[in-house]
């Protein structure tokens, strides 16, 4: 009996035996690791980065005043003399740039003329000019020659002076442009400040598109986006004018132009039909063609 119990009793004790170790075993795997802070370990510096290297863009001391530029995405040299009113050859020449394909976001550039090319010049008086004779002193008493004493003179009545004449309004200096229409085809668009900065004038290619004034030419290419074929005239210090997508172009930069010469071809450059977007541009801003453009 005793020896039936003891054999019962074995198997059990097994199986006691072999759950326990077990059990030590998964406590032992899930044991977190021991980390040795004792007087012995050595302390591991902290990571510094390095500083980071911002460079200072060219004229980013002029950033915010007026007359200066900060360059935005997408910006070329032919759209910013456009946006400002200015010639892009002279915005290249008054920042001194070696290649003016080569500007960068955030880059400050001069729009507006130095000093040195603004300044009044004055012409001095030449001694044999009209205003010099005038200036001539009249004799003292004592240097007139001695002559018998004048019949005395009956002073003349003082004439009341005239009222002052009141100038009529009229369209003086950059204003007074004289403005003619740059092509003779139904008109597609009206400004839109947001969405057309111009006139849409429609046509058949290879209609004539005249000069609306005056002026220089200041650019003839394609480099701007969305304008095709593109001429840009200067006018004065206040107006430019673009004449867009057009088929030919047939002046060059720097070229003199009279109001009512063909300058180019109306066409379909970077455009969905044929047709001329005309835009004046005063000081830079597109303002409303119709507004300066007389009567059809």
């Amino acid at each position: 009996m005793l020896a039936k119990l003891t054999r019962l009793a074995m198997p059990a004790a097994l199986a006691v035996c072999m759950l326990a170790a077990a059990g030590c075993t998964s406590r032992s795997l899930t044991r977190a690791p021991v980390e040795d802070r004792g007087t012995n370990a050595r302390a591991v510096p902290a990571v510094v980065a390095d500083p980071v290297d911002v460079r200072q863009l060219p004229g980013f001391e002029n950033a915010g005043k007026p007359g200066f530029y900060s360059v935005k995405p997408g910006d070329t040299m032919i759209r910013i003399g456009l946006e400002n009113g200015q010639n892009w050859r002279d915005i290249v020449r008054w920042n001194n740039l070696e290649n003016p394909n080569l500007i960068e976001v955030g880059q400050v550039l001069r729009v507006v003329p130095p000093a040195s090319e603004t300044q009044v010049v004055t012409r001095p008086v030449s001694p044999g000019s009209t205003a010099a004779a005038t200036a001539t002193p009249p004799l003292s008493a004592a240097s007139r020659p001695a002559s018998a004493p004048a019949a005395p003179v009956a002073a003349a009545p003082v004439a009341p002076p005239p009222p002052p004449v009141v100038a009529s309004p009229a369209l003086t200096g950059d204003e007074d442009v004289g403005w003619i229409w740059p092509a003779q085809g139904a008109l597609l668009g009206g400004f839109d400040d947001a969405k057309n900065k111009g006139l849409d004038i429609g046509g058949r290619a290879g209609d004539a598109v005249i000069a609306a004034a005056d002026g220089r030419v200041v650019y003839s290419g394609a480099g701007l986006r969305g304008y095709g074929n593109l001429i840009i005239l200067k006018h004065n210090n206040t107006f430019l004018t673009a004449y867009a997508h057009n088929q030919t172009l047939l002046v060059k930069e720097d070229q003199a132009v009279k109001k009512g010469q063909k300058i180019a071809e109306m066409g379909n450059s970077d455009a969905d039909r044929v047709k001329l977007h005309f835009e004046i541009r005063r000081q830079g801003k597109p303002v409303d063609p119709a507004k300066y453009l007389p009567p059809r």
